[in-house]
């Protein structure tokens, strides 16, 4: 228990959080499922109604060591139909089991008639075999009792929600009230269960189980978003999803303690006691609460948030929400390509700088040489003319130097002094080698 009101209070804090919101096609298409199969259900193989329905006759005896064979085929060979039901009850104040029998309506006669065999078969005294006739319109009149208190039900909740909350909520509220009604009597269809008064009370019964548990989601809910419009920290349904985490736990403590009890009634105290009217009750009030917790968790909220999201008021903060949690992320999007494009561009440009920083190579020798070769061609150019020109100085500041290279050399060359007019290589001529 500590394990688990530590998961609560992390589940309140939203540290941690199940998304249920964020599913709802998951939860929409399970129930889907399961309402189909339920309306097949109902559809094909129809409603078990109790005596108290559809009319009839009971008979109730000692069993004694008689056996539901012989029971069946002593009702049938009387005249009671081959239809009837045998069922071994239990007395609530103890005491020997008793045969219940219950037949289609039958006349005086057919009654008398039944009784009689019952009573010369099993040796039980006729003062002994109780009798009672139900009329169908007994039957009718339970059924339209409970039609009505449904209807008027369902319309004071619609009425109470509108005004306590909003009538989206009442909707939302309403669709799990009708997903939790139509699969428990799928399961009643499936499983053949006998429905009788007490089944009815106990479907009204959990549909105010239901009810209870989807409005303290609601009211987490309206407390959570109220305000929300007003920033951009999360939308409708991230709010709502949240509100369902912090009531998850209590949902689940109090669906757990309703079971408990509901759950020994049926699956215990029908063992000892056989068929009745408790176990009719224990037994809807388990399915009912079991639909009905799953209901108020995986339906009415997401339908809630559903409904909510589709005003324009939530679409644009869902909006801006999302953009809030997309502008972080493009940031740094951006940021990184920003810097890889001035990464780039300042290696392009250090590339071009470098290699306009590079010294070029000295080509003063070879020009130069160029140059005294120009001046012994055959077709001296003007450049040959200046290069000449230029050869010429060093010979008259140096003392006769030589200025071709056929000429021995006495002395380190000197160099010549290039100019504007040498530094342009001839068009159309050959270097010689």
């Amino acid at each position: 228990m500590a394990s688990l009101g530590g998961i609560g209070g992390r589940l309140y804090r939203g540290e941690v959080s199940v998304e249920f919101v964020s599913r709802q096609r998951l939860w929409y298409s399970i129930s889907g499922a399961i309402l189909v199969i339920s309306v097949i259900a109902v559809a094909v193989f129809g409603l078990n109604f109790s005596v108290d329905f559809k009319g009839g006759s009971v008979y109730q005896f000692a069993a004694g060591n008689s056996t539901i064979s012989q029971v069946r085929q002593t009702v049938s060979t009387s005249g009671g139909g081959q239809d009837a039901i045998v069922q071994q009850i239990k007395p609530l104040g103890g005491g020997a089991p008793k045969w219940q029998i219950q037949t289609r309506p039958l006349s005086v006669q057919q009654q008398n008639s039944v009784q009689s065999a019952l009573s010369k078969r099993f040796g039980v005294p006729q003062n002994q075999i109780s009798q009672t006739s139900i009329g169908a319109s007994w039957g009718s009149q339970i059924s339209k009792k409970a039609a009505e208190a449904l209807i008027a039900f369902i319309v004071v909740i619609v009425i109470y929600l509108s005004i306590a909350f909003e009538w989206k909520m009442a909707v939302a509220a309403l669709i799990a009230l009708a997903h939790d009604i139509v699969i428990t009597i799928g399961v009643y269809a499936l499983a053949h269960f006998e429905v009788s008064p007490a089944s009815v009370i106990g479907l009204l019964t959990i549909l105010g189980y239901s009810l209870y548990d989807t409005v303290v989601v609601f009211d987490k809910v309206r407390e959570n978003t109220a305000g929300l419009l007003a920033s951009s920290r999360s939308t409708y349904s991230q709010a709502a999803n949240q509100a369902l985490n912090q009531t998850l736990v209590r949902s689940i403590n109090t669906s757990l303690i309703a079971l408990l009890p509901v759950a020994s009634i049926l699956f215990v105290g029908a063992g000892f006691l056989g068929a009745g009217e408790l176990k009719d009750l224990a037994l809807v009030l388990f399915v009912g609460m079991l639909s009905g917790t799953y209901s108020s968790i995986c339906i009415a909220t997401p339908v809630l948030a559903d409904l909510k999201e589709r005003e324009p008021q939530y679409k644009a903060l869902a909006k801006r929400v999302q953009l809030r949690a997309a502008g972080g992320r493009a940031a740094k999007r951006a940021a990184a390509k920003a810097s890889a494009t001035q990464a780039a561009t300042g290696r392009g440009t250090t590339g071009r700088a470098g290699r306009a920083e590079v010294p070029e190579p000295d080509l003063e020798p070879d020009l130069a040489a160029d140059d005294a070769d120009a001046s012994v061609t055959d077709e001296p150019g003007e450049d040959a003319v200046e290069g000449t020109a230029a050869a010429a100085e060093p010979v008259a500041a140096g003392a006769g130097q030589p200025t071709s290279r056929s000429g021995p050399r006495s002395g380190p060359r000197q160099q010549p002094r290039r100019t504007s007019a040498a530094k342009r290589r001839p068009s159309g001529k050959k270097r010689r080698r």
